[in-house]
């Protein structure tokens, strides 16, 4: 082996050393982030639109699909609640019981009372969820969920995780659903998440 080879051996070893170190690093201050089959999220006390108290307690007892995002959003955010609506009636329909929730990434702007105008605009059978930015922001961290506040003054938006977390009758995650994915398969999961 010659002494570059040697060389390049060597900074591939540090390479790979520093990319476990850091994959470690992630894992320890995400906190794991749950998988499937495990409590999900961390416990919260926050507001939903109507000002009243909410906690995990209350993604227990039935199936849920709960998605992050805030209501300036120009288009994922309107048209990912508007679908999981939709899905919600149709499962009724059909003798399921879906529980639809929103959660702001925008708890500076999405106030209980803005939060309930814009779900209700789409059902009134949506739960919307806002409160303190700090207790927003340790939520969406237990979730595993980004977002990051994108420009200045008024006309700021909100870059964020897209997901659906499907979580079921005991509060463990049970899958999720992708921004744009075939409208099949999302309604399948669904459909298997609330047993119909």
């Amino acid at each position: 082996m010659t002494g570059t080879q040697a060389l390049r051996v060597g900074l591939w070893a540090v390479a790979a050393l520093i990319a476990g170190a850091l994959a470690a690093l992630v894992v320890v201050f995400s906190g794991g982030g749950p998988t499937a089959g495990e409590a999900y999220g961390k416990p919260f006390a926050l507001v939903d639109q109507n000002g009243q108290e909410i906690t995990e307690a209350a993604l227990r007892g039935k199936p849920s699909a709960v998605f992050f995002g805030y209501t300036h959003c120009p288009d994922v955010c309107p048209t990912t609640l508007y679908e999981l609506a939709g899905y919600q009636k149709q499962l009724e329909e059909a003798g399921g019981d879906l529980q639809v929730v929103f959660v702001t990434v925008d708890p500076e702007r999405d106030t209980p009372a803005v939060l309930k105008d814009y779900v209700e605009a789409v059902s009134k059978d949506v739960t919307a969820i806002s409160g303190d930015p700090a207790k927003v922001e340790a939520m969406a961290k237990g979730w595993g969920v980004y977002f990051k506040k994108v420009g200045e003054g008024d006309g700021y938006t909100m870059d964020h995780t897209a997901t659906t977390f499907l979580i079921d009758r005991d509060g463990k995650l049970a899958g999720t659903i992708a921004y744009g994915e075939d409208p099949k398969i999302e309604q399948q999961k669904l459909e298997k998440l609330v047993g119909v």
